[in-house]
């Protein structure tokens, strides 16, 4: 285990036929990469008064078909929300509906492309400044946090199958959630093979 949360603290994911829900927050601001090399620049932004950057590990930026797999967590915390179940940050499903749900592959190299994907999406890490506090003595708070906080991937030594995963997602997609701060996906989305064509979208 690497740390992950257990038990209670797990939300397991058995929604599949839930809207798609992606979090406006990422929508907004240009986070993810529309390249499909490794995007390792630093991207800086002023917003409203605020500095963001989006500063990429080694193994490149997420991109937006990475980005697939937050949508089906949020998507399934946001189906638990509706019907009246308790959400965690962390949330455990079976490997193959993760797949199927994000139009991946469910057999070959899916091991490695779905641990890149966790890689670059925990790698990721937005870096962004608010001033709070009166405007006669304001207070600047600067904080740095990835897309996802930690994941987890187990699968069979033998053969290879993957079983199952888990996703912690960070605290500031966590309150997107809570506060349904979200965008309702056509199913239409997930066929746009182009990156360019679901940034317009």
């Amino acid at each position: 285990s690497n740390g992950l949360p257990s038990g209670r603290d797990f939300f397991v994911c058995d929604f599949f036929a839930e809207v798609h829900k992606h979090d406006l927050a990422s929508k907004e601001h240009p986070i993810l990469s529309l390249s499909t090399r490794p995007d390792r620049r630093v991207q800086s932004y002023e917003h409203r008064g605020s500095e963001i950057s989006i500063i990429p590990s080694v193994k490149g930026r997420a991109t937006i078909f990475d980005a697939d797999i937050l949508i089906f967590c949020i998507s399934q915390l946001m189906a638990a929300l509706n019907a009246g179940r308790d959400i965690s940050r962390t949330l455990t499903l079976t490997a193959h509906d993760l797949l199927l749900a994000t139009g991946r592959e469910t057999s070959g190299d899916a091991y490695k492309r779905l641990k890149d994907a966790f890689e670059r999406l925990a790698g990721t890490r937005i870096t962004t400044n608010i001033a709070t506090g009166p405007k006669t003595d304001p207070v600047e708070i600067t904080s740095g946090f990835g897309l996802i906080e930690s994941w987890e991937i187990v699968r069979k030594t033998r053969g290879g199958r993957m079983v199952s995963v888990s996703v912690t997602l960070s605290e500031w997609l966590f309150r997107a959630v809570l506060s349904k701060s979200v965008l309702t996906l056509n199913r239409a989305y997930f066929s746009l093979r182009k990156p360019l064509e679901r940034r317009l979208y």
